[in-house]
């Protein structure tokens, strides 16, 4: 009889042992995710899923779009946009194949927006950047969406990328955007030093603004408002990492781009990318405000997300976010794309707890590439 039980309770330490690794396999998650985007957004549909769009993945000219119900396993949805739609105003003639770039979806109103940056087909001085922002619509998330009208939503004199929105709990609708660097040279001390080193004889800036979108999205109301620019000084404390593109001899130019805007207790929070995004030095900071459109001021904890080659990591490139929450609402995700020193030059997803601490520090955990805990359910 003790034998008997002695073989029962070996089976039951055996069943409990592999019912545990069941458990820890089920609720572990490891980066990057299986979904190859760059620009990654998250919508999260209440009662129903979660919906990724991102820049690259369709089959032609436009976006597809990945679901999850768990933020860890995602489902290929296919192709949700397409610039041939009968509103098309966009050129997939033009340089980067259209430039159909940073999708990012709204549910409003019963209705769903998508926002994107692409090549406008009116270009008479012939620019070889000549982006705008425009906006279509569909009944569900995963499409087909078709653009709202046959123009950008406005032209605002130069090329525009990365629309990212905010619904204010005022009433309000406000777009962000960042102006190319594209013929925008700035005199800073900056491009003072890389000219007297001889490197570059300019240095081009992009910068982000924000401007009240009308209700039906038909246009704008007022006039744009700076928020976001590279530091002019090289003594300020966001100099160093925001210039690292111009300063590694990279590129000749600093980029404030992929805006991310939401707003905690009674403070908005603005993250943001700066350099090349096609480097290895691409990371993310952000800015705080009491308004929507500023002033904002950038964090004294910058940057809170990049490369983590120096430390012994393989991450590089890690940008343009967005945030979204576990399913029971509680954990706050940082939505990102990165490079690994496997993926090499492709741009694959990330998802990393942040949170922000008492005294309003955005903090982001991340990159990691080690098994964590799944996102929370309950």
């Amino acid at each position: 009889m003790k034998r008997i039980i002695n073989i029962l309770a070996s089976c039951l330490l055996v069943l409990c042992l592999n019912n545990c690794l069941l458990a820890q396999s089920e609720t572990t998650y490891q980066n990057p995710l299986s979904v190859t985007f760059g620009d990654p957004y998250v919508l999260h549909v209440k009662g129903d899923k979660y919906y990724m769009y991102g820049t690259g993945g369709a089959a032609k000219n436009g976006f597809a779009a990945y679901s999850s119900t768990d933020l860890v396993n995602w489902k290929d949805e296919g192709q949700v946009f397409y610039a041939s739609n009968p509103n098309g105003w966009s050129d997939s003639t033009a340089a980067w194949d259209g430039a159909y770039w940073a999708p990012e979806v709204y549910a409003h109103n019963g209705r769903f927006y998508l926002f994107y940056s692409a090549q406008w087909k009116e270009n008479p001085t012939e620019e070889v950047e000549n982006f705008r922002i425009g906006v279509a619509v569909a009944d569900s998330p995963t499409g087909p969406f078709t653009d709202l009208s046959n123009q950008p939503i406005f032209d605002p004199g130069y090329p525009i990328i990365d629309a990212n929105v905010l619904f204010d709990k005022n009433g309000k609708i406000y777009l962000y955007y960042s102006r190319c660097c594209y013929k925008h040279p700035v005199e800073s001390e900056v491009a003072t030093w890389a000219k007297q080193k001889g490197w570059f004889d300019t240095i081009e800036e992009s910068w982000v603004y924000g401007v009240e979108l009308k209700s039906d999205f038909s246009g704008v109301i007022g006039e744009p408002v700076l928020l976001l620019r590279p530091p002019v000084k090289m003594d300020d404390k966001q100099a160093e990492w925001e210039s690292r593109s111009v300063t590694s001899k990279e590129v000749n130019r600093r980029w404030t781009e992929g805006s991310f805007i939401f707003k905690k207790g009674s403070t908005y929070y603005m993250m943001y990318s700066a350099n090349y995004f096609g480097g290895k030095n691409y990371a993310v900071g952000y800015a705080t405000s009491e308004s929507p459109l500023g002033p904002f001021t950038k964090a004294a904890n910058n940057p809170v997300l990049q490369k983590n080659v120096e430390s012994g990591g393989v991450v590089t490139g890690t940008g343009h976010n967005s945030v979204t929450y576990s399913p029971n609402g509680k954990e706050m995700f940082c939505v990102y794309h990165a490079r690994t020193l496997s993926t090499g030059e492709e741009r694959v997803v990330f998802i990393d707890r942040m949170k922000i601490l008492d005294d309003g520090k955005l903090v982001v955990d991340g990159p990691t590439t080690t098994p964590q805990a799944a996102p929370k359910s309950k």
